[in-house]
């Protein structure tokens, strides 16, 4: 009997303004996704000041929560609270291994192609070359990509702002698991690879307590296509599994913000996030 786990989630975020605001028009995207390996038992997601939501899914996929808040207002708070059940990592071995010489289908070519934040150097570039050439198939490559880019760049929060890109992570050796990402999914795609990037949480203890809430990360990890999505999480090493909720797919970070919008005010003075999860079973 596979062992699944329960996770209940809650993300808070938001914006402090320097003085009222008098309309924003915002999008949130925190709500899970249901898919092969999750099931999103309940979910919602609440503003304050209050305005009325709806949802639609944009063209990724992802489930987008739109809101636009009318009222003067010194502070912006989105809660997004969850409850998923997980599975264990099951798609790390590919159904029929590829062959470089196979075509992606046409339906991922938007995921082969490099974007601002995935661009690589020629240094980087001839590191994909050898890494495929050295690799006897391209799901051994595409580990041998994750397994480089842990060893070659440090994880290191705070290390970079979400605006950074690969370039910037590579260069300086460090980054949040957003850069470690776009590095990866832009080493992938140089190689022939569809690869896209995967916003959503990651429990941070293999060993959870039933019960306990502890902090827990906004995190991003990749999937390549090799016959099937595969999804591996490159900042820590391992095959996506129990600890980790998808919330949207894209071709980089700037596909599935958390949370995105637009204003009439002052400037804002800074942007908080809070993440708790507890596993219920």
């Amino acid at each position: 009997m596979v062992d699944s786990w329960r996770l209940k989630i809650q993300h808070k975020t938001g914006y402090d303004y320097a003085g009222p605001v008098s309309s924003s028009y915002n999008e949130a995207r925190m709500w899970p996704r249901n898919g092969s390996r999750q099931a999103v038992l309940d979910a919602r997601v609440e503003v304050w000041p209050p305005a009325r939501t709806y949802r639609y899914e944009d063209y990724w996929g992802t489930v987008v929560t739109a809101f636009d808040v009318h009222a003067q207002h010194e502070s912006l708070t989105v809660t997004a609270t969850s409850t998923v059940e997980t599975l264990p990592p099951g798609d790390l071995d590919p159904l029929s291994e590829t062959s470089w010489t196979s075509s992606p289908s046409d339906n991922w070519y938007e995921f082969t192609l490099p974007t601002q934040r995935t661009r690589l150097n020629e240094e980087l570039v001839e590191i994909s070359a050898d890494l495929r050439d050295k690799s006897g198939s391209p799901h051994e490559a595409a580990l041998a990509v994750c397994d480089f880019v842990r060893s070659s760049v440090t994880y290191q929060p705070g290390a970079t702002g979400v605006q950074s890109d690969a370039l910037h992570a590579w260069e300086q050796r460090k980054g949040v698991c957003q850069d470690i990402s776009h590095l990866t999914v832009g080493l992938l795609r140089e190689m022939g690879l569809p690869a896209r990037y995967v916003s959503g949480y990651l429990h941070p203890s293999p060993n959870a307590e039933i019960g306990e809430s502890v902090i827990g990360q906004s995190h991003a990890w990749v999937e390549w296509w090799v016959g099937r999505w595969t999804a591996f999480d490159p900042t820590n090493g391992v095959p996506v599994g129990e600890r980790h909720v998808v919330v949207g797919r894209g071709r980089e970070y700037g596909d599935v913000p958390p949370l995105k919008g637009v204003y009439a005010g002052p400037a804002s003075t800074g942007q908080g996030v809070e993440v708790t999860i507890t596993r219920l079973r």
